[in-house]
């Protein structure tokens, strides 16, 4: 085992390197003026400013000399500056990762509870009034765009109960944690529902399918032969061995919420990433950017080995040697 994680570390370091190279090619080597690229449509008129920056970072010199500082800069935990937002790109994700981090965190437990659970009730009950609705559902919630579902929860759940005179669900916004636990639970709620209702239909499917599979195989047939209670057998012995995919698929849902889920934090007001990703784009800032593509590239990675140890805690055929 820890020779295992000792090469999937690695190959997970070289796979961030080689991704750090492609986005160093494509923002610094490029662009004809980079210094211009990096100030963004505000500040790139000021040309004691583009000298400076440039000077500042070495973009004068050799590509190699170049790509060493840049690579150098982000060792040491370096993003960047901004200069759009006159701050640092750290201080700029630092505000707006918790905010992400805890919308796809606690949408995730929700839709993979809830997912994988009416996907197993489905697949015990083949054909069954249980079995159908549980399509229903997955069909329907494949068919809803998110955007959509959050308005319908803002304009139910928040405009016509709050016009009612009860406030149970804020309509936008965020609440640190660390602040106050219980608004930081209420003014998610909503999110998590829109973000998780999308999502949790696909894991239906996807837990249906896979149970459906295994249940059929022969160590099942045999585990219910020796007296073994179908409760036992459906989430001791079957279960285990249907989470392998749901697994893979959870590690890169996860993995690409925590770049940011662009369209739930605009519908919801929520400052993360995604709107962050948002207004860099449209206000050309180039440093934030960079960071958000290679803190993504970070968050795939890791992803990646946790699902492959994960393999090995589920399916013992899985040999890591």
């Amino acid at each position: 085992m820890l020779r295992f994680l000792i090469r999937r570390t690695l190959t997970g370091l070289l796979v961030i390197w080689l991704i750090s190279v492609v986005v160093f090619a494509i923002f610094f080597i490029a662009p004809p003026n980079v210094a211009f690229l990096l100030l963004g449509k505000f500040q790139a008129s000021n040309q004691q400013l583009v000298e400076q920056v440039t000077a500042q970072l070495g973009l004068n010199k050799p590509i190699p000399v170049q790509y060493w500082n840049f690579l150098v800069r982000l060792l040491h935990g370096n993003l960047g500056y901004s200069y759009y937002s006159h701050e640092a790109v750290t201080t700029l994700i630092g505000r707006a990762l918790p905010v992400t981090a805890s919308l796809a965190i606690g949408a995730a437990i929700i839709w993979v509870v809830s997912g994988v659970l009416i996907g197993v009730l489905s697949a015990t009950h083949p054909r069954s009034i249980r079995d159908r609705l549980a399509t229903l559902f997955a069909l329907t919630g494949l068919s809803f765009p998110t955007f959509v579902l959050g308005l319908i929860l803002l304009f139910f759940l928040f405009y016509k109960l709050h016009l009612a005179g009860i406030d149970w669900f804020p309509g936008s916004g965020y609440v640190p944690l660390t602040q106050d636990p219980w608004q930081w639970f209420l003014h998610l709620i909503l999110p998590w529902i829109t973000l998780a209702v999308a999502s949790m239909a696909v894991y239906v499917r996807l837990a249906r399918g896979q149970m459906l599979e295994v249940l059929g195989d022969d160590y099942i047939r045999t585990a219910r032969a020796k007296g073994l209670s179908e409760t036992r057998v459906t989430f001791r012995h079957a279960l285990r061995a249907a989470l392998v995919p749901i697994v893979t698929q959870f590690g890169i849902d996860v993995a690409t919420l925590l770049g940011g889920a662009i369209v739930t934090e605009q519908v919801f007001g929520l400052n993360g990433l995604g709107a962050l990703s948002v207004s860099s784009v449209v206000n050309q800032d180039e440093p934030v950017i960079i960071a958000i593509v290679l803190l993504a590239a970070v968050f795939v990675v890791i992803a990646n080995i946790l699902v492959d140890i994960l393999y090995a805690v589920l399916d013992p055929r899985v040999r890591l040697e």
